[in-house]
């Protein structure tokens, strides 16, 4: 019996020390030259190439990163754009991560109702039908971002796939980008939108919780918004949350704390540019440079996690 996807999660984060997530999001143009240099060697035609160049960074950031975080999250369209090479790129870094002890979780925010749901779920959470047997999907990861704009329909074909295979889902709620308040803060009936939603999110997991008390169904909630995500906390108790919008996009350690519980857990911090990158950056661009990019990942990831476990021990958290 697979053991429930929250107790699987909660397990590593305390297991790592860490709930940092390292987004797998490999921009071409960001790569360091030598990975896109040895590339092009490799392989002739340039979609093969570039899906080289994603998968052999991606392999070594996973070397660099994986005993510090329970989990990474490729953001499937970085991979689409380099069409079926893409893919496979995706597909061998799930895989890879998965052996390195990670958990994975598949951030391609897919929504559609009835068969089409469920055809989507199989390929993330599942197994296909395959001539009278069953395989499993070559997408499969421990998680998936879902879209819940078509309602229960759009979401509960997920969520009783991740039931059936100890698999997550992380429901869009109040999102990390400036337009997002152009939808989701819209008020209906007294409040915003995004509440409503926290709400829907928080009925269909409510009975769906591990022996650790958090739902398989967690939120995608904006590290950027730190008020609302600590009203959706006080909605949401027993939802794990995915928080993106550290680093690059502004939020601090300061604004997620409100997101986790007394022991200091239930959420997930998430992060890519300013770590995949951080060989590009102060202070780490001098220290480390093209040629060291997975150690000054490592040590961005670092210092991460240090501030988080600052902010939360401030907070008297954990």
């Amino acid at each position: 019996m697979t053991l429930h996807f929250a107790d699987r999660l909660c397990a590593a984060v305390a297991q790592k020390g860490s709930p940092v997530v390292v987004g797998l999001d490999p921009r071409l143009d960001a790569l360091p030259e030598p990975v896109l240099a040895a590339a092009r060697r490799a392989v002739a035609t340039p979609l093969a190439a570039a899906a080289e160049a994603l998968w052999q960074f991606n392999r070594a950031i996973i070397d660099a990163v994986h005993d510090l975080v329970p989990a990474v999250k490729p953001q499937l369209a970085f991979y689409e754009r380099y069409g079926l090479a893409g893919l496979e790129a995706f597909v061998r870094t799930v895989r890879y991560a998965r052996q390195a002890g990670l958990l994975v979780i598949a951030d391609a925010k897919r929504n559609d109702i009835g068969t089409t749901a469920e055809a989507y779920a199989d390929a993330f959470l599942g197994e296909a039908a395959v001539l009278g047997g069953v395989c499993p999907s070559d997408f499969a990861a421990d998680a998936l971002t879902v879209n819940p704009y078509l309602g229960s329909e759009g979401v509960l074909p997920f969520v009783r796939r991740a039931q059936h295979y100890g698999k997550g889902v992380f429901v869009l709620v109040r999102t990390s980008n400036p337009s997002a308040a152009e939808l989701q803060d819209l008020p209906v009936d007294g409040c915003p939108l995004y509440e409503h939603v926290g709400r829907l999110v928080a009925a269909w997991g409510e009975a769906l919780r591990g022996a650790c008390g958090y739902s398989l169904v967690g939120a995608v909630v904006g590290a950027t918004y730190p008020r609302q995500a600590a009203r959706l906390r006080e909605l949401m108790p027993h939802t794990l949350f995915l928080l993106p919008g550290y680093g690059a996009q502004g939020a601090t350690a300061a604004d997620v704390v409100a997101c986790f519980d007394a022991r200091g857990q239930g959420a997930l911090v998430n992060a890519a540019r300013s770590l995949l990158f951080a060989y590009r950056a102060a202070p780490y661009a001098q220290r480390y440079g093209a040629a060291a990019y997975a150690q000054a990942a490592r040590a961005a990831t670092q210092r991460m996690i240090d501030d988080l476990q600052r902010a939360l021990a401030a907070a008297g958290k954990g």
